[in-house]
């Protein structure tokens, strides 16, 4: 998608897949928007435009790591999403903090990979036929011409001359037959390939962070020595053709290149979800063999504020990285996390609880809604499910009066309602032929029953 939409049409694609979240909606939006508008300066001035970190705050459930999952896909920019309370763990070192951007750079590669093996693909498909036609009707091997033939016996020319009638005639048969490769006649066939089998990982001792802070890619140094191992595959012909075209397209593809553009586009573009960063706001926790939460903050400062971590792909600067932040703060506020990492995080976004009419708005409006994603998993089955207005109605407000009654778990209460509501039609769905099944009011209360009337197993349940 286009990175250059205007905030009031970036606010509109996320309204297609979450549901209220106006304030944060424009906060990214405005955030996402900035990117473009700093492109656009000197690059004197450019280098001095940091951009502003968001904290988003509210309950779980409510849109905060989808807000950003659909940001980064809005701008086609690298992401990743880091549970912040993995570095409070017993056999934490402080470098691991930095391996939040070695994912991302790798997330990157794959990104920018991809993006290039289309570019080749029509090129890596004709190569691919090309192996596919010498694996079935190879070339005969012509004799090389010897410039002092004339003072041999002519009988080497005649078989000279049968030899290209023969190699002629073979070229006719390789044409016809690449034709028919082309069209699909022979996808069914079943041939044996030679394919490159994938090389064994590096030992562990070489895989630590340790390497990856040298600039190390031990995978890279040994693989130029070591030749590509080659084995034997029966495949169709249509599974030879894709497997060769991956071969071809990587390489066609030159890695030094696809590792400069990921890095540009991490250090530009990328952008960081620290989740649950509430987790490690305060001091120490007073119990067990447990890491400083102090501590985690000093060592994700230096990254957010702005430093430079090795990869095995090279340097990247984290400067211009757009770090969001999310967490509920039932326990700790905001003010408990050390002041300068809050000075990193200049604008911050209350996220509202869902109401009753969110959820049905949840159930009904969003691309991906529940309601159409049942729907459609049903029909494979050949059963067409139609949902009453009044049964969403009562679906939302269950969901709303059990996330009251027991624990606040906002839009994913509505996963665990709608699986155990339609789990009997699930269960029978490949035994009923065609059928169409409505789902009213009447049906709710029936499978949901049981939950109703008994609040504890309703805490299990739900």
């Amino acid at each position: 998608m286009n990175r250059e939409l205007t905030p009031r049409e970036i606010v509109e694609e996320l309204d297609k897949y979450i549901i209220g979240q106006a304030d944060a909606k424009r906060s990214v939006a405005i955030a996402l928007r900035n990117r473009y508008r700093r492109k656009q300066i000197d690059e004197e001035l450019r280098e001095e435009i940091i951009p502003k970190n968001i904290l988003m705050i509210g309950p779980t459930g409510v849109g905060k790591t989808e807000i950003a999952r659909r940001l980064a896909r809005i701008a086609n920019a690298p992401f990743i999403k880091v549970e912040v309370t993995k570095f409070t763990e017993v056999g934490y070192v402080g470098r691991d903090v930095e391996s939040m951007v070695r994912d991302l750079v790798e997330t990157a590669i794959r990104m920018v990979k991809h993006g290039r093996m289309e570019e080749v693909e029509h090129r890596a498909y004709e190569m691919a036929e090309e192996r596919l036609v010498d694996f079935i009707l190879p070339l005969p091997g012509k004799k090389s011409k010897n410039p002092f033939q004339f003072l041999f016996s002519g009988d080497d020319d005649k078989d000279e001359e049968n030899e290209d009638e023969n190699y002629a005639r073979i070229k006719q048969r390789r044409k016809r037959l690449r034709e028919r490769i082309k069209e699909g006649q022979l996808d069914e066939q079943v041939i044996e390939i030679e394919v490159e089998a994938k090389s064994p990982q590096m030992l562990e001792i070489f895989s630590g962070a340790g390497v990856e802070e040298m600039g190390v890619n031990f995978q890279d140094m040994f693989g130029s020595f070591l030749p590509n191992k080659k084995k034997k595959r029966k495949v169709k012909i249509k599974d030879a053709r894709e497997i060769l075209k991956q071969e071809e397209a990587q390489k066609l593809i030159d890695m030094d290149e696809v590792s400069a553009e990921a890095i540009d586009k991490v250090e530009e573009d990328g952008i960081v979800f620290l989740d649950e960063i509430d987790k490690i706001a305060g001091r120490e926790s007073g119990s067990g063999p447990e890491v400083s939460r102090e501590g985690v903050q000093r060592d994700i400062l230096p990254i957010v504020e702005g430093s430079t971590v090795m990869t095995k792909h090279g340097a990247v600067k984290t400067d211009h990285i757009l770090f969001m932040a999310a967490g509920a703060f039932h326990v700790s506020k905001p003010a408990d996390l050390i002041p300068e990492l809050q000075g990193r995080f200049p604008i911050r976004v209350e996220l509202n609880s869902l109401s009753r009419d969110n959820f049905k708005e949840i159930l009904l409006q969003p691309k991906n809604a529940l309601t159409k994603q049942y729907k459609a998993l049903l029909e494979t089955e050949g059963v067409d499910i139609k949902f009453t207005e009044e049964a969403i109605g009562e679906i939302s407000e269950f969901a709303f009066k059990v996330n009251e009654q027991t624990e606040n778990i906002g839009a994913r209460r509505l996963h665990t309602i709608m699986e155990r509501l339609l789990e009997d039609l699930s269960f029978s769905a490949p035994d009923m032929d065609n059928q169409q099944v409505i789902i009213d009011i009447d049906y709710v209360r029936k499978q949901l029953s049981d939950v109703v009337k008994d609040k504890d197993l309703s805490k299990y349940i739900l």
